[in-house]
C-alpha cells in the first residue's frame, strides 16, 4: 500500500510540474504557477487569471517595475486528510505568477474575482 500512495504522489508531482510551471518569488518561493490568458481589445489589456477556490483575502496584486506579481495562498481542498491517496493533481499552497514587461502607464479599470477566475483589464496609456 505504501508503495502505491508513493506512486500516486510522484505521478501528481509530475503532472503538476508539466501543467503549472514554478515561478520565481522574492520572498517565499511559490509551488505553483496559475495559468492566464493576455489579450488587447480596444484600447485596453486584458488578463485572466485561473483562481479556482481562492478567496479575495488569500489573494495579493502588486507591481514589481514593469511587472504585475499575483500570489497567494491556495487552501487544500478538502478537510479531512485521512485515508488514501487516490489521485492529487489540483494545485495548493503558495503561488505566483509574474506577468513580465507590461507597457508603462497602464491604469485599472477592472479588478474583480469571479466564477474562479481573476479578471483584471488596464486602459492603455494614450500616445502622444
Amino acid at each position: 500500500m505504501w508503495t502505491r500512495a508513493l506512486e500516486v504522489l510522484n505521478e501528481a508531482e509530475r503532472l503538476q510540474k508539466q501543467f503549472f510551471h514554478v515561478g520565481r518569488s522574492a520572498s517565499r518561493p511559490p509551488g505553483w504557477e496559475p495559468p492566464v490568458d493576455i489579450f488587447e481589445s480596444d484600447g485596453a489589456l486584458h488578463i485572466v487569471v485561473a483562481l479556482p477556490g481562492l478567496s479575495v483575502d488569500r489573494l495579493k496584486v502588486l507591481w514589481e517595475d514593469a511587472d504585475l506579481v499575483i500570489s497567494g495562498d491556495l487552501p487544500v481542498p478538502w478537510e479531512d486528510r485521512t485515508g488514501a491517496i487516490h489521485r492529487v493533481e489540483i494545485p495548493h499552497g503558495h503561488f505566483e505568477r509574474r506577468i513580465e514587461g507590461l507597457p508603462a502607464g497602464l491604469q485599472v479599470v477592472r479588478n474583480e474575482l469571479c466564477g474562479g477566475c481573476l479578471f483584471l483589464a488596464f486602459r492603455k496609456a494614450e500616445g502622444p
